[in-house]
């Protein structure tokens, strides 16, 4: 199993703001660089193709209110992922969240997918901080 960890953000919000936010896939669109298209979700699950890559979908499994968003992956993908959204509340009214992507991926797949694995989950906690501190 391959891991990934975003660099952690500090986000001036609320843990219980930014749990609410992920815990909809709608806002999770607005995370997403560019190269993913053909989003669709009914909240609770979604799919969507990453330019040159795949398709994927994913569903929520857990959810700790306000600490932590587990999301696995569904329907036909090329090796299975959980998605962990991890936040601690630093002080009242601010938080810190680190986004975990782990993957079960072959060796040779590794090779190819560690740097955009690894660049994606930045980017969803970058644009995380970005869109919960614009809303405040």
């Amino acid at each position: 199993m391959a891991t990934f960890n975003s660099e952690k953000v500090d986000i001036a919000r609320s843990n219980a703001y930014v749990f609410e936010f992920l815990s909809d896939f709608r806002n999770f669109e607005k995370l997403m660089p560019e190269q993913v298209t053909g989003w669709t979700t009914d909240g609770d699950s979604c799919s969507f193709t990453i330019q040159n890559l795949a398709t994927l979908g994913m569903r929520y499994n857990n959810r700790t209110p306000n600490n932590h968003i587990g999301i696995v992956s569904e329907g036909k993908v090329p090796f299975d992922y959980d998605l962990q959204c991890l936040i601690n509340e630093t002080e009242p009214g601010a938080c810190s969240v680190v986004i975990q992507f782990n993957a079960d991926i072959n060796p040779m797949l590794m090779m190819m997918v560690s740097k955009p694995l690894g660049n994606l989950v930045n980017i969803l906690s970058q644009k995380l901080k970005e869109i919960c501190e614009q809303q405040a």
